[in-house]
């Protein structure tokens, strides 16, 4: 197994909490980094202490970078490919989304890992390590979305930090292509790989979720899986299961199964007193073995339900963790300002919303405040605290918000 490598963090100091987002859309990468860096940069007025960059599979991605950095070097940033941006101007396709940070009395501490197919856990775990001597209460990571085991990646991190540490962000994309996602870390394009920055010092948080979709029907057994492989259910094969759910829509497998998601309930393992609902995705169908894959992974025990939904109801999701994310900031103080909106959603909701992919946006900034800069991107899998227990966990289908105050 080749050798894991973690980059030890960088250190950025800051005094005043301000945020601003940009985007362009220009087709020469190198342009078009530079021209969103020196938009948030001049909006700014100082020298950010943290950049997030998320662009489009369609550039090329070292001359991205140079770009951004051509106006930012020295400055830490993180951020990875995606399947869609969204920036304070919506979304966007074929660009890059630029948002810049100087928060008051934060420090923040920038990270990666490589070789995350070799071993995810271990992956995580040296993103925990490198974060173990901060007193960091939030990280966000992206991850690669086409390598790796994102649910192993969290493991990895709250065996060092604990379960209690709140994870954000998402797994990155390539535009639909499912070919290769990168990853940057500063000035590095990375590929099969985390990156991660940990927020330390005086500032309020609130993170929240939605789905859209909703359990129907009787709950089931997982009685047999591997992984992300589902093969039975209360001891049928999985995939006559789903036929006789989805009836004469059965044949549309997996492609259907984006607007049908498995809804996880929980394990029994779990100690029965954390409630959450995670979407699981269809990404393959074997049906020679009548068992289906998933996006993330079904453990042996779950206790799952079939779902359905629409599109007023994604976009209602969106609104609903929009107020989750906003109440949950301001729960110290009324008096609170939300200064920088990250929203993480799933491409799957981009691709059952259509034309409507907008509307989730939307919806979103109304809910915070359209004056309040936003950054993110659709995401081939999120992470994000859900549950009683708010223990951070992998999802699909989901949008998450983590909006930061003071």
């Amino acid at each position: 197994m080749a050798d894991l490598k973690v980059v030890l963090p960088l250190r950025a100091r800051s005094n005043v909490m301000k945020a601003f987002s940009a985007v362009s859309t220009t087709k020469d990468a190198f342009s078009a980094g530079k021209e969103a860096t020196e938009r948030v940069i001049n909006q700014l007025s100082r020298r950010p202490d943290m950049l997030w960059a998320f662009g489009s599979i369609s550039y090329n991605q070292e001359r991205l970078l140079e770009g951004i950095h051509a106006v930012s070097a020295g400055i830490p940033l993180i951020g990875c490919t995606t399947d869609g941006e969204i920036s304070s101007s919506g979304l966007s396709e074929s660009s890059v989304v630029v948002l810049a940070l100087a928060g008051e009395d934060i420090t923040f501490h920038t990270t990666h890992a490589t070789s995350l197919s070799q071993d995810s856990y271990l992956a995580g775990v040296n993103i925990g390590q490198a974060f173990k001597n901060c007193r960091c209460e939030y990280i966000q990571i992206f991850s690669d979305g086409l390598t790796g085991n994102a649910v192993r990646i969290i493991d990895g991190i709250q065996s060092v930090l604990g379960k209690s540490i709140k994870i954000a962000g998402g797994t990155s994309g390539d535009g639909g292509l499912f070919i290769k996602t990168y990853q940057y870390h500063n000035d590095q394009v990375l590929t099969d790989c985390i990156v991660a920055v940990a927020f330390e010092g005086r500032f309020s948080l609130g993170t929240g979720s939605g789905c859209g979709w909703f359990p129907v029907g009787t709950t089931k057994q997982v009685t047999k899986s591997d992984g992300n492989t589902l093969y039975e259910l209360d001891g049928m094969p999985a995939l006559q299961v789903y036929e006789k759910f989805l009836g004469r829509y059965a044949s549309q497998l997996p492609a259907v199964g984006v607007e049908y998601p498995l809804g996880l309930l929980g394990s029994r393992d779990d100690g029965g007193g954390d409630e959450y609902f995670l979407c699981r995705a269809t990404m393959g169908v074997d049906r020679e073995k009548q068992s289906i894959t998933y996006a993330g992974d079904i453990p042996q025990g779950a206790l799952v339900k079939m779902t359905m939904g629409n599109e007023t109801d994604v976009i209602e999701a969106g609104r609903k963790a929009a107020e989750e994310a906003l109440a949950a900031v301001k729960s110290n103080s009324r008096d609170i300002q939300a200064k920088a909106i990250f929203v993480f959603s799933c491409m799957a909701r981009k691709i059952v919303l259509g034309s409507r992919t907008g509307e989730e946006i939307a919806e979103i900034r109304k809910t915070v405040g359209n004056d309040v800069p936003i950054i993110g991107f659709y995401t081939y899998g999120e992470y994000v605290p859900s549950g009683k227990r708010e223990q951070s966990r992998f999802h699909n289908e989901t949008v998450t918000l983590t909006i930061i105050g003071q």
